[in-house]
């Protein structure tokens, strides 16, 4: 039976067909011009924040004379980054000149100041510690984070299809940027892969035998190839422990594991190995 308790993490969540509340249909718009789940779910964030500034005031009220003293708390008040600023500033855009239809006109908020900081790596030998002291597919996701350079969703994300023994390569879809790459399969992993894999299968053909076996597909592939989402080359690498519902439409599905259970596990590596840096899963 699906647990009704764990979150299909990177599924979208519905929208009524005529919404009537703003971010829901700022939602629309964002899967009109397919952005990606994490664009989607950034902008809303901001737009939350912008709201919440302006004492909960319609955007639309406030007008683009609101975005000025926002962006300028974030640098002066919250001390965000350059970046952090940069991403507020592209979902308030998004808001006013594409939703509105608006003319943001020049801006004239403070700056963020960048701060200069000195990345944190780890050795060749504290990678190698911490991996060997993971099990099961924990084992497989840091070695794949390390070997591959993936990121953590990068990772959680993979599908079976994605895993080319032959060419010894994994295929990254809608990475960094909402674009697909190619990346080194770590020959070191291979063997410990295709057992995983086999065990995926027989947790797959176990889900189908009980009417299940059903898999979370972006919403234009769901369209377009209906049964892909039963066929074992569209399962994800790293299937939940359990099933789950899909907020979209209802229906019971085996989804990926969710970015804290890699996150814990590797933290508690990091200290077992004795690394006392600032490192967490995106050090790989």
């Amino acid at each position: 039976m699906p647990n009704q308790n764990i979150t299909m993490e990177g599924v979208p969540k519905s929208i009524p067909p005529n919404p009537t509340k703003l971010l829901d249909q700022v939602r629309t718009l964002i899967r009109r011009q397919h952005k990606s789940w994490a664009t989607e779910k950034t902008y809303i964030y901001w737009i939350k924040r912008y709201i919440y500034f302006h004492k909960k005031k319609h955007p639309k009220e406030v007008g683009v004379l609101g975005i000025d003293p926002f962006l300028t708390m974030l640098a002066v008040g919250a001390y965000t980054s350059p970046s952090t600023q940069a991403t507020a500033l592209n979902a308030l855009i998004f808001l006013y000149k594409q939703f509105f239809n608006l003319d943001v006109g020049d801006l004239h908020f403070t700056r963020a100041k960048a701060k200069r900081r000195i990345p944190v790596v780890f050795s060749h030998a504290e990678a190698t510690d911490i991996i060997q002291s993971l099990t099961g597919d924990q084992y497989l996701m840091a070695g794949l984070m390390y070997g591959s350079g993936l990121r953590v969703s990068e990772c959680l994300r993979l599908r079976i299809k994605d895993i080319d023994f032959d060419m010894n390569q994994i295929i990254v879809r809608s990475g960094k940027g909402n674009k697909d790459r190619v990346t080194l399969l770590p020959s070191s992993f291979i063997g410990d892969l295709k057992n995983h894999i086999a065990h995926v299968h027989a947790i797959h053909v176990k889900d189908l035998s009980k009417g299940f076996g059903v898999v979370h597909l972006p919403y234009a592939l769901a369209k377009k190839y209906p049964s892909a989402a039963h066929s074992f080359e569209w399962q994800f690498l790293f299937p939940s422990s359990a099933l789950a519902i899909d907020p979209r439409d209802g229906k019971t599905k085996r989804h990926h594991r969710h970015q804290r259970y890699i996150q814990k596990s590797v933290k508690h590596a990091i200290v077992n190995a004795g690394i006392y840096k600032q490192c967490n899963c995106h050090t790989f």
